[in-house]
């Protein structure tokens, strides 16, 4: 199933076939279920707070989806897809998630001497940092 297929770091950020676009944006529709968002959380670098930053809701937000089991809306489930993909893209290019969750901690001279996993609350940081992966994948790292 695709939802798993986005959030296993292991499968390749390139297999992104026009049935595979379809699949997610289906999936960002219907809304990325809090199971399975945790499933995918647990396994990033980044904690609750963190992630609620993220997603533009309150801690207390996020534990009451915990609690009722209730599924993100699609602004939250799309950016939840984007992280995930970015961490897909992070992985291929560093080698290991380690190396990849270890630069997202290292202030980027190239992003002004800030955090990468600081630009995660917007599409347009997310961006930034495919950008920056990809500069470093080419070894263009300034």
């Amino acid at each position: 199933m695709t939802q798993f297929t986005i959030f296993d770091p292991e499968v390749a950020y390139n297999t992104t076939d026009d049935k595979f676009i379809n699949d997610v944006i289906s999936l960002v529709r219907r809304g990325i279920s809090f199971d399975d968002f945790e499933k995918f959380a647990s396994k990033s670098a980044f904690t609750n707070e963190e992630w609620a930053d993220y997603l533009h809701i309150s801690e207390r937000t996020m534990q009451r989806y915990q609690k009722e089991q209730k599924s993100f809306d699609s602004l939250q489930s799309e950016k939840i897809v984007e992280i995930a993909l970015l961490q897909k893209r992070g992985v291929e290019v560093f080698g290991k998630k380690s190396k990849f969750q270890s630069w997202m901690e290292t202030p980027c001279i190239a992003l002004g001497g800030l955090l990468p996993k600081s630009f995660l609350d917007s599409s347009f940081g997310i961006n930034l940092l495919k950008d920056e992966l990809t500069r470093i994948e080419y070894g263009v790292l300034a």
